[in-house]
């Protein structure tokens, strides 16, 4: 960028400065405007900014000690919103109205799970309260600012919008009822719930719609607004909430005909939307992320689900559809009624607290799944490292890895796995297990194996896996780095998931 240096710069063309400005990455861009006047104007031009990716709030954004407010970025996302909200192509954003944990006295940006959090809160109440009006204050105008600017843009084909309202949601903040305390809120929640709807309506070359967790966005009414030029070009639909009642209903689902891939709460996954999915008169579904929360279990049963000659209807019709479910806080009953035979299932997560997944869910999983599961993710951050191995011959685990011959992508974190366990799943796998991310707190040595093994167990350990996987491996010293906030990485696998069709 010498060119940018002397008195030439303010001579060229406003079409070279942009062309110049197309090579160069986002932060580049920002450094080359302050070149003068000219520059600074053609940083603006629509054709620079068709993407848009952005996470406003949280650790992330924070400083060191992660004490900054969601507030502190409101500008910055007026600015953006207000430059290029009304003709960007694809908008990412992520909203997370409070980093971390929830405690005033908290200062650690990594407290992003409340179940590592002690049973009664630290701190005053009543600033305890203070902070969560502010932060929900904070958030409702964030998504104001947002929809404002978006509402009638027409050249929007991709918004995928996230809420990290997980940690709300657990501390039952998350009731509506709550908005009451907000100033304005009911009317926020209103006007925001409005301009989503007027966007749906404007749209008309919308691909892909993304709405996870946006407290107040996503009514069971929104979807009737989408506008039928985009109802024919969107290709993948997420809309997941913490509401109870499903946000698709058949007749919306119906209007999406070129349908690629969708998203869902799996309670949600009736008959009747199942039925319409594998009707020959619409584009096949290549991909199926579904969100199963134990919690809401008792409120949205699983007899309302799809059954296994639903899911066999469905596969003949769409033969290279691939599934992916979360599982939450999920008992292992509910899992085996879930996890139907024709389901062509390739990525599995299940997170939990206080359930256990139990070594007969592990052989179902084992022996069902075996040509299809390339993901699977075994977390519980919960007292105690149950064995699964107790009283078999087999270790699950080992099974799992030697019949499930795609798997690429193994995660265990709060189960006990054995060492020699471990090595046996390194080489029946190789190198085509990409990811083996197994923590160290959860590994455990046999006791008689110094008798009959020289040298550190932990550095024989890391060298047998290693060869095992014909690269370098180490076992997870952060227990945090696998335990990431559920909803978040759902949103994320899922769009992970279904872009790689």
């Amino acid at each position: 960028m010498a060119l940018c240096g002397g008195v030439g710069a303010m001579a060229l063309p406003s079409e070279l400065i942009v062309h110049i400005f197309s090579f160069l990455s986002d932060r580049d861009k920002l450094r080359a405007s302050a070149v003068c006047s000219r520059w600074r104007e053609c940083l603006f031009y629509p054709a620079l900014w068709t993407e848009l990716k952005l996470r406003i709030g949280g650790g992330d954004t924070g400083g060191c000690n992660g004490s900054s407010s969601g507030s502190d970025e409101t500008p910055k996302l007026e600015f953006l919103m207000r430059k290029f909200g009304s003709f960007v192509r694809e908008l990412q954003l992520e909203l997370a109205p409070v980093e971390g944990n929830l405690s005033p006295l908290s200062n650690d940006p990594s407290a992003g799970r409340m179940e590592q959090l002690p049973g009664g809160q630290e701190g005053d109440p009543q600033q305890l309260s203070e902070r969560w009006r502010d932060a929900m204050a904070t958030y409702l105008d964030q998504v104001l600012c947002v929809f404002t600017t978006i509402r009638n843009n027409r050249n929007l084909q991709k918004l995928s919008l996230y809420g990290d309202t997980f940690i709300l949601q657990q501390e039952g903040l998350l009731d509506s009822s709550n908005l009451h305390q907000i100033h304005q809120g009911d009317k926020k929640i209103n006007e925001i719930q409005q301009l989503f709807m007027e966007l749906l309506s404007n749209s008309r070359q919308l691909r892909w719609l993304s709405c996870s967790f946006m407290l107040g966005l996503v009514t069971p009414c929104s979807l009737a607004c989408l506008s039928n030029p985009s109802a024919e070009t969107l290709q993948h639909l997420s809309l997941l909430d913490h509401q109870l009642g499903p946000l698709i209903s058949p007749s919306e689902l119906d209007r999406l005909s070129n349908l690629h891939s969708l998203a869902l709460d799996f309670s949600d996954f009736t008959p009747e939307l199942c039925g319409l999915l594998a009707s020959s008169r619409r584009a096949p579904l290549h991909r199926l992320s579904l969100l199963l929360n134990g919690a809401a279990l008792e409120f949205k049963p699983l007899e309302g689900t799809a059954k296994e000659d639903d899911w066999k209807a469905l596969v003949r019709v769409s033969a290279n559809l691939r599934v992916y479910i979360m599982a939450l806080e999920v008992d292992s009953s509910e899992l085996l009624r879930v996890l139907k035979p024709s389901l062509p299932l390739e990525r599995l997560h299940l997170d939990s607290y206080s359930t256990l997944v139990t070594d007969a869910t592990l052989e179902l999983i084992s022996q069902q799944y075996n040509k299809t599961l390339t993901h699977f993710l075994l977390l519980r951050d919960g007292p105690g490292f149950p064995d699964l191995s107790v009283n078999r011959n087999e270790d699950p685990l080992v099974l799992l890895a030697w019949r499930c011959t795609q798997l690429a992508v193994l995660v265990i974190h709060g189960y006990t796995v054995w060492s020699h366990n471990l090595v046996a799943i390194s080489r029946l796998r190789g190198s085509s297990l990409r990811i083996l991310t197994v923590s160290e707190e959860s590994i455990y040595f046999d006791p008689d194996q110094s008798r009959y093994v020289e040298g550190d167990p932990v550095h024989c350990l890391v060298k047998d896996v290693s060869l095992g996987l014909g690269r370098v491996w180490h076992p997870c010293l952060d227990s945090s780095v696998v335990l990431s906030e559920p909803t978040q990485h759902f949103h994320c696998e899922l769009h992970a998931f279904s872009t790689g069709m």
